[in-house]
């Protein structure tokens, strides 16, 4: 989540020096709930004792309204395609959430 919070911040940055402003907060998913919980919850006690600065990171840009996170089941995470080795049925359902159509099948 750090990372992905890390390119949306330069991402906003770059746009913004282009002169393109989007001032709502861009929405994360993630298929992890655990991570959902600890970012907006400030206080979960011993669980999160040693947790590393990019959990403080994502929080900072959560409280400043920069980002907004909601869970998304593990199936429906559209990362997969680029990221895990996926059967032929959950790779091509992913890939038509994407839009990714084939050019040779008929219509």
């Amino acid at each position: 989540m750090a990372y992905c919070c890390a390119e949306v911040k330069w991402f906003k940055y770059f746009f913004a020096s282009l002169g393109v402003f989007h001032m709502q907060p861009e929405k994360l998913f993630c298929d992890n709930q655990a991570a959902l919980h600890i970012a907006s919850n400030p206080v979960f006690h011993e669980r999160t004792k040693h947790i590393d600065i990019a959990c403080h990171f994502v929080r900072e840009l959560l409280v400043n309204g920069a980002i907004t996170t909601a869970h998304i089941s593990t199936h429906q995470q559209l990362a997969d395609v680029f990221t895990k080795a996926l059967g032929a049925p959950q790779f091509f359902y992913l890939l038509s959430k994407l839009g990714v159509r084939d050019p040779h099948a008929p219509p």
